[in-house]
């Protein structure tokens, strides 16, 4: 079994910055692959960035590369995701998800479904 917390949402204005952080709570070792996924209003949720906390290798889509950075704190078993320069198109509920490394990082994010394990969600508002 494993938990994952997101943390770190807020409302932020266009330009500004935000990291969220992602803490698994439990039987972490089997679910080395990690992501970050987005879902707005009255859209699909998609793949943001993804990252095998085992090799390190990493993806982004491609509006937030350059912006975004995903990194790992493998002690505190903490998945960050640093944001600058959002815009408003990068509002959404940002989702944390954790996989059995099954697939590369790239398809864990382009395919979405299924992942192991969800969290709940936290909201990020950009916003002036």
């Amino acid at each position: 079994q494993l938990q994952l917390v997101e943390f770190g949402g807020g409302l932020v204005q266009p330009g500004e910055s935000l990291t969220l952080s992602c803490e698994a709570f439990g039987f972490t070792s089997d679910y080395t692959a990690i992501g970050w996924f987005r879902q707005a209003p009255g859209k699909e949720r998609e793949g943001v960035s993804c990252v095998n906390t085992n090799d390190g290798s990493t993806y982004y889509r491609d509006s937030v590369k350059g912006r975004f950075t995903i990194s790992i704190d493998n002690a505190k078993n903490t998945v960050y995701l640093q944001m600058n320069s959002l815009k408003p198109e990068d509002t959404a509920v940002y989702y944390c998800a954790a996989d059995r490394p099954r697939r590369t990082v790239e398809n864990m994010c382009v395919m979405v479904y299924p992942q192991d394990y969800w969290g709940q969600g936290t909201q990020v508002t950009v916003s002036s």
